[in-house]
C-alpha cells in the first residue's frame, strides 16, 4: 500500500483526488483547516490532520509517514479575497509550498505534484496560451502561484519530480456552492438557485476555459504517474475551448426549471479579460485527454445542484 499526501482534502478538488487514490487502495492523509472546506467531504478512509500547511507543528506530524507522493491542493483559491488578505493568499499559497517542498526532500519524497492556475497568465497577448506564454499575473493570488512554481523548480534540482499543473476552470459535482468568491460556474449556479438571479461582476465578454473536476483529477493521477526523465515540468489542464460569461449564463438557465434574471455591475480587482488553454503537452507527455465538454458537463453540475436542493428540503 502506497501512502500520499493530499492537502485540502475538505475541498472540491482535494477531496475528488483523496477518494480515486483510496479506492485504488492507497493510503491517503489530508491537511486541511476547514475554512473553506467541508469536514463531510473529506473520504472516511482518509487520514485527517486539521491545521494549516505552513504550520512546523503539522509538518513535524508528516514526518510520521512515508510518502509516495505530495500532491498539494490545499490554498485559498480566490483572485479577489488575495486582494483583501494578501499575507493569508501568501501564506496558503506560497508559503506552504514551500515548506511542503522542504518536506518532501528531508523524508527523500521523490514526487510532488501542485495545484498552479492559469491566473498566472493574466491577460497575455495572445489569449490561446501555451505552458511558454510569459505570465503576467495580475492579483496576488496569480503572483503567489507563480512563485510556487519557481521554488519547484528549484527543488527539482534536488532530485524531486516536480509537476506544476495550471488548472483552467475547474467546475462540476462536488463543488462548493457557498462560497460566492471562487468559480465562476457554481457562483452563478449558486445564485441562480437562491434567488433566481445572477449578479455579473464585469463584462459578459469576458471568457474562461472550463475543465470538469473528473478531467482534472485524472490530470493529477496521471501526473503522479509521470516519469523523472524531465525533473520539472508545467502542463495546462484545460480543453482548448473558450466559453464567454454570456455562453455560462445561457448554459445554467436552459438546464433551470425556472425563469432567471441577469444583472451586471463592475468587476473585481485582478479579474481576468480571459484566456484558454492549449493542452497538446499534456496530452502528448502524459496522454490526458478531456473527456467533458461544458454542455455536458454543466448539464450534471446542475442537475446534481438541484437534487442536492431537494434532498435538504429546499424548493
Amino acid at each position: 500500500m502506497k501512502t500520499y499526501l493530499v492537502t485540502g482534502a475538505a475541498g472540491f478538488i482535494g477531496a475528488a483526488t483523496a477518494r480515486q487514490l483510496i479506492a485504488a487502495g492507497n493510503r491517503v492523509v489530508t491537511v486541511d483547516n476547514l475554512s473553506t472546506g467541508k469536514g463531510s467531504n473529506i473520504p472516511e478512509k482518509c487520514i485527517f490532520i486539521k491545521g494549516n500547511d505552513y504550520d512546523t507543528a503539522v509538518l513535524e506530524e508528516l514526518k510520521n509517514y512515508q510518502f509516495e507522493a505530495i500532491i498539494h491542493i490545499a490554498g485559498q483559491s480566490s483572485g479577489e479575497v488575495s486582494f483583501e488578505n494578501p499575507v493569508y493568499d501568501l501564506q496558503t499559497n506560497t508559503q506552504s509550498t514551500l515548506m511542503l517542498l522542504n518536506l518532501a526532500r528531508a523524508m527523500n519524497c521523490k514526487k510532488f505534484i501542485y495545484a498552479s492556475s492559469m491566473s498566472v497568465y493574466g491577460d497575455a497577448d495572445i489569449e490561446f496560451v501555451k505552458e511558454e506564454t510569459l505570465p503576467c499575473p495580475k492579483s496576488f493570488y496569480a503572483v503567489g502561484k507563480m512563485a510556487s512554481e519557481h521554488y519547484m523548480r528549484i527543488y527539482s534540482s534536488f532530485g524531486i519530480c516536480c509537476t506544476a499543473l495550471r488548472f483552467f476552470n475547474v467546475y462540476g459535482v462536488g463543488q462548493n456552492m457557498s462560497n460566492l468568491k471562487q468559480g465562476m460556474a457554481s457562483i452563478y449556479l449558486a445564485m441562480a438557485l437562491k434567488d433566481k438571479r445572477i449578479l455579473v461582476k464585469g463584462s459578459k465578454e469576458r471568457f474562461r476555459d472550463f475543465v470538469y473536476i473528473d478531467d482534472v483529477v485524472e490530470a493529477v493521477l496521471k501526473a503522479e504517474k509521470r516519469k523523472m526523465g524531465s525533473i520539472f515540468e508545467i502542463y495546462n489542464v484545460s480543453t482548448g475551448v473558450k466559453n464567454t460569461v454570456e455562453d455560462v449564463i445561457t448554459e445554467i438557465r436552459k438546464n433551470l426549471p425556472f425563469a432567471v434574471e441577469v444583472e451586471y455591475t463592475e468587476g473585481t480587482p485582478g479579474d481576468q479579460r480571459g484566456v484558454y488553454g492549449d493542452n497538446s503537452k499534456i496530452k502528448k507527455d502524459l496522454l490526458w485527454y478531456p473527456d467533458y465538454d461544458f454542455k455536458t458537463g454543466i448539464s450534471k453540475m446542475v442537475e446534481w445542484a438541484l437534487n442536492d436542493r431537494k434532498s435538504e428540503g429546499r424548493s
